[in-house]
């Protein structure tokens, strides 16, 4: 059984900082992309940001291009979120997500296991 779990959300003023982290564990046997998404109440799931298995390609959503950072730590199966200059709109639940593949994915129906989420929470 795989199973993600996050960790480091909050309540933060707006322009500050918060990291997420997700841990990996169970018998993943391929190597698995990861990603970050988000849903604030009443919109659908967005994608955030994605990382590949080498960790050599990321992706970004449009709107925290520039002021988000994911990385990755194979060796402890875990993968973060660096979150700068947060704004009141990216107030939402944050969920974590393993591809059984190597190669970056953007789209939700590509990952095959999801963390239960963080919520993450904005102030103006």
């Amino acid at each position: 059984q795989v199973q993600l779990v996050e960790s480091g959300g909050g309540l933060v003023q707006a322009g500050g900082s918060l990291r997420l982290s997700c841990v990996v564990s169970g018998r993943i046997v391929s190597a698995y992309a990861m990603g970050w998404f988000r849903q604030a109440p009443g919109k659908e799931r967005e994608f955030v940001a994605a990382i590949s298995w080498s960790g050599t390609n990321t992706a970004y959503g449009d709107s925290v291009k520039g002021r988000f950072t994911i990385s990755r730590t194979n060796a402890k199966n875990t993968v973060n979120l660096q979150m700068n200059s947060l704004k009141p709109e990216d107030t939402a639940v944050y969920y974590c997500a393993a591809d059984l593949g190597p190669h970056i994915a953007t789209m939700i129906d590509e990952y095959d296991y999801w963390g239960q989420g963080t919520q993450v929470t904005v102030s103006s």
